[in-house]
């Protein structure tokens, strides 16, 4: 009887790193069993430690026999379905070389998007195999992770700074910008409802999970790549290397871009050097807060020449200069404030006209406000909040002070609290919800101009019972992105309580279709614009007297899509009014007659408006240190 005899070597255990396909093993019936191709039967094969081994066998025995067969059957799918598996194989290593690579030269600005972007050589991408391939496995495969979630983040950084340059013309900033974010989830639930808002908030979150999560497996799978062959893989990254740094000192470029990549490196040290500002400017800007050149100046020398005049101070949404000077918006718009000149010439008003340089763009209105009523430049979320909470006397609260003029702010825009309200002296703000409106709100806009201005004759301006003249600060939101449906003038008579707008908002474009279009946003943009511009000039007519003065400007341009990336940050402003001798206390300014600056009208820093207008109508400084 035949003795059956075992080899006494026994089988080679596979590599927990190796996730190529595994060769069938041979069945008792070789006629049966399928054999493996040649790239199967060569597929390298590195030994387990025992220390892995003896970890796996322990791990094996604390899971129960039914569920060790099963994980067993599962991992086996190579082995039962070869081709597969080397299709997933491959499909996943092109993924991981593609996810990698792409995040390595991704830029941060969506017209620099292009193929020639992602032909070049990435330095970060040998320092980082030729570290892998000096690490055991296990800070390999920990570095590995890391450095993919280090590259998932930034991925998810770039696109910040996509989104940000094209919505306010500037980079995402690390330290400040995370609340403006919760800014944007409101702006799309105002514009396009809650339910679409939160399914963007889920859809979102699950975004950067998975790129996160995804960068990470990339490296990984990588990794494993280059220590199958450690000898090819050094060569290899020598050989890269090599390549990189005679490319660098050549300045050898493709498409007149470097072939050396280092753009991650310079990527982190803007960041850094960012950040660095940012924290350093908290401290200084606190100190030039604390400084105000009318900040001791006496009531009674505070806008002498204004005693008497109802002063109205409006901003415009997104009320830029493209308005006026783009080809595709302007002459729509040009023709509004030519009828508008002229009709108020008609009822008795002039006007001049210049630009002031915002400290905002594209967003962010409420930088525009603060920086054109404080006097200090307010370009970033924390210069806000240490302007809101200091001392300093905007322009608005001036007259406040004086103790001769009501103060009171209309603000449709406001739908919950605004301690702002402190810093700019208003003794009463009316809010989206004390104007007594009961129409359909206009996309983001809760109301149309006209109806925000009605309801200020109404409740403020018309009132026969004060004894003090009055100072207003009014925002129109009519003209705020996505500019769909725009609200149309309706008769002054007809506004009751706004339900006239609803057959109007009903036929009106749909905000999403309108946003997704760059030229349609720009028609829509101008007519908004016009429309705004028609609805205080005409409340203007109806209602201004021989004591109003207007003062009207826009915070700030429209998104990029809309003005173009090479916009400036200009925005026009107006002063109207009856008596001339509130025109000629500006004289010196050399400013256009008329609402429409000419483009070569002076150009001032928004931040500057405030000091020349108080010495304009005769307030004396007075400094304060703080």
């Amino acid at each position: 009887m035949p003795v059956t005899t075992r080899s006494s070597q026994p089988p080679t255990p596979q590599d927990p790193e190796d996730d190529t396909p595994t060769p069938r093993t041979p069945s008792a019936d070789a006629s049966t069993a399928e054999p493996a191709t040649a790239d199967e039967a060569t597929e390298p094969s590195a030994p387990t430690a025992p220390d892995e081994t003896v970890g796996s066998a322990r791990a094996a025995q604390a899971v129960p026999r039914g569920l060790r067969a099963r994980i067993a059957y599962w991992r086996g799918w190579r082995g039962r379905y070869p081709r597969v598996a080397r299709v997933v194989w491959w499909t996943a290593t092109v993924v991981s070389l593609v996810l990698v690579f792409g995040a390595l030269s991704l830029p941060n600005r969506l017209f620099a998007l292009h193929p020639s972007r992602f032909v070049r050589l990435p330095g970060e991408a040998i320092i980082g195999a030729a570290l892998l391939l000096a690490l055991p496995r296990r800070p390999r495969v920990a570095l590995a992770a890391l450095a993919g979630a280090a590259l998932g983040a930034l991925t998810i950084l770039n696109v910040l700074d996509m989104q940000f340059v094209e919505y306010l013309g500037r980079d995402f900033d690390l330290v400040l910008d995370w609340t403006l974010l919760d800014d944007a989830q409101s702006y799309v639930a105002d514009s396009m409802g809650g339910a679409v808002a939160l399914a963007a908030s889920i859809g979102l979150l699950l975004l950067i999970v998975l790129i996160l999560a995804g960068m990470a497996l990339a490296t990984v799978r990588l990794s494993r790549l280059l220590v199958r062959d450690t000898r090819r893989a050094t060569r290899g990254t020598l050989i890269a290397g090599t390549v990189w740094i005679t490319c660098s000192v050549l300045g050898v470029q493709y498409a007149e871009l470097p072939v050396a990549s280092d753009q991650v490196v310079n990527t982190l040290a803007s960041e850094a050097r960012r950040v660095r500002a940012t924290l350093q400017d908290e401290a200084a800007f606190g100190k030039v807060a604390r400084s105000d050149t009318f900040g001791a100046t006496p009531p009674a020398q505070l806008v002498p020449d204004l005693r008497g005049k109802d002063v109205i101070f409006t901003f415009i949404e997104s009320y830029g200069r493209s308005a006026i000077e783009d080809p595709g918006i302007a002459p729509g718009v040009v023709e509004t404030l030519d009828t508008s000149t002229a009709a108020l010439a008609q009822a008795g008003f002039s006007a001049k006209s210049g630009w002031l340089t915002s400290a905002t763009y594209g967003g962010s209105s409420w930088l525009g406000h603060s920086t054109t009523l404080s006097g200090l430049w307010v370009d970033t979320q924390q210069r806000y909040r240490t302007v809101m909470a200091s001392d300093h006397l905007s322009l608005t609260k001036a007259f406040q002070k004086t103790g001769a003029w009501d103060t009171v702010g209309v603000m449709p825009g406001v739908q919950k609290g605004w301690p702002e309200q402190r810093f700019y002296g208003l003794d009463k703000v009316y809010n989206a919800f004390q104007m007594g409106y009961q129409g359909p709100k206009f996309s983001w806009s809760t109301m149309p101009d006209q109806y925000a201005l009605e309801a200020f004759q109404r409740l403020e301006h018309g009132r026969t019972d004060r004894d003090k003249p009055l100072m207003s600060e009014i925002i129109l939101t009519s003209s705020h992105q996505p500019w769909a449906p725009i609200p149309k003038m309706v008769g002054w008579d007809e506004l009751g309580d706004g339900s006239v707008f609803e057959d109007i908002q009903a036929a009106g474009e749909k905000a999403s279709d309108v946003i997704s279009d760059s030229d349609r946003s720009k028609k829509a943009y101008g007519e908004s614009v016009q429309y705004s511009v028609t609805a205080l000039t005409q409340w203007l007519e109806r209602y201004g007297t021989d004591d109003t003065v207007l003062v009207f400007l826009g915070d700030h341009q429209p998104i990029s899509r809309v003005s173009g990336n090479e916009a400036s940050r200009d925005v026009p402003i107006s002063i109207v009014a009856k008596d001339p001798k509130v025109l000629d206390k500006i004289a010196a300014w050399n400013w256009t007659d008329g609402l429409k600056p000419a483009h070569d009208a002076p150009v001032w820093k928004m931040s500057s408006f405030r000091d020349r207008f108080l010495k304009a109508y005769g307030s004396t400084p007075h400094p304060s240190t703080g």
